[in-house]
């Protein structure tokens, strides 16, 4: 295949990863808006805030049976214009009923998406000839980044978050086609069958699912409770609340577009033992925050923190066993039930305790990072991941 041609689907696949992460970050900014406007508990927003993830874990199946389907550059972009889209719905809801129905809708077409360009970003690093991975991973923090920081200037000027959602939504959705023009056509052979649609993690996989665990937990808090915590715990305003996501994804933007470095020079175990003391340094932070400046602090050394582990985790699955297909899926099957149960779990604790609790309970997942990190160079996996080739390729996924 021409150089040229993998270098614009290059381009391209980091495009659909910034704008995936683009409606990702503006939501989060919003949060606080949307429970105010419901009087939402904690305990209603951490239930509802679930949903989302719910609507990832069931529709992602049927989102690979698309991408068999229509090949991944057709199925990118209709998932993609949909998750863009959804952006809207939210804001909307009028009732907590509504709410839950709207974010289900909402991580339903994520997932989807997220499975589509995987999928894309997959086969571009194999004709790439080395891991981009990463990279892309970063790329979809910066448009989190970019996402939020738009966020907080609607906040700041007060516009109304139906508007701002609703505007954020169609300018997305209208660039989409245009991000995916440059996208690889891949399609499967004529007798492939379609994959399947469930996969149990293997025994190989659990130790490392812990590890990734413990990260998608602290992520999951950091996105969906910042604005909160910083608002009701600090006494920060809603410009600054809104503001703690951006520092989170800033920071986790630049630790994922230096992973790759990172790795090469410490290998995935101390690099995740480093970034499980950093993250557990964060979470301290944000615990004892006497005030914003140190809770935002505490927010940015947690995406610092955390950026590299999950990514790391589906690398070390890849070698961890004869079967790494099975071990990676095993590993993304932990991870994202995570996901759907982390805003419930720190929603219930705030409840039932304070949110400076439930922080204490993510602080101490960041401890096992620094304990657990050994699972990652087993045999047949750490030596593996500090170097790149196709042997690396074929274990990496989006988080």
């Amino acid at each position: 295949m021409p150089i040229s041609s993998t270098r614009r689907a290059r381009r391209s696949t980091a495009a659909v990863f910034t704008l995936h992460g683009a409606v990702a970050g503006g939501f989060a900014t919003r949060i606080p808006w949307i429970r105010e406007q419901l009087d939402l508990s904690a305990g209603q927003l951490g239930l509802a805030l679930a949903f989302p993830a719910i609507g990832a874990s069931l529709a992602m199946p049927l989102a690979g049976r698309v991408v068999h389907r229509l090949g991944t550059r057709a199925a990118t972009r209709v998932l993609l214009v949909l998750w863009c889209a959804a952006l809207a719905l939210p804001a909307l809801a009028p009732h907590p009923v509504a709410l839950c129905a709207a974010l289900f809708v909402f991580g339903a077409t994520a997932g989807m998406a997220d499975v589509a360009m995987n999928a894309q970003g997959v086969e571009v690093e194999r004709r790439y000839g080395r891991s981009i991975m990463s990279g892309l991973h970063g790329m979809w923090s910066v448009g989190a980044l970019l996402g939020s920081a738009v966020g907080v200037g609607a906040v700041h000027l007060g516009l109304d978050a139906r508007i701002h959602l609703a505007l954020a939504a169609a300018v997305l959705a209208a660039a989409a086609p245009a991000a995916c023009r440059g996208l690889l056509d891949v399609r499967p052979a004529p007798d492939e069958e379609a994959p399947p649609r469930f996969a149990l993690p293997p025994r190989s996989a659990l130790l490392v699912g812990v590890v990734g665990m413990c990260a998608v937990v602290a992520e999951g808090a950091s996105m969906d409770w910042s604005g909160i915590y910083l608002r009701e715990v600090t006494g920060a305003s809603a410009t600054v609340a809104a503001a703690s996501f951006t520092a989170f994804a800033c920071t986790m933007a630049a630790a994922r577009l230096a992973g790759d470095a990172v790795v090469r020079r410490l290998g995935p175990v101390r690099t995740v033992r480093t970034s499980g003391v950093l993250a557990t340094a964060g979470g301290l932070l944000v615990v004892a925050a006497p005030g914003p400046v140190a809770g935002v602090a505490g927010f940015a050394l947690l995406g610092i923190g955390i950026a590299v582990v999950v990514p790391l985790c589906f690398a070390a699955a890849g070698h961890s066993g004869p079967a790494p297909g099975q071990a990676i899926a095993g590993v993304a099957t932990i991870t994202y039930t995570t996901g759907l149960i982390a805003p419930t779990l720190i929603g219930t604790v705030a409840e039932l305790a304070s949110l400076r609790a439930a922080f204490g309970l993510v602080t101490a997942g960041t401890v096992v990072l620094v304990l657990a990190a050994g699972v990652l160079g087993a045999p047949g996996r750490g030596g593996v991941v500090a170097r790149s080739g196709p042997e690396v390729r074929a274990g990496l996924r989006k988080d």
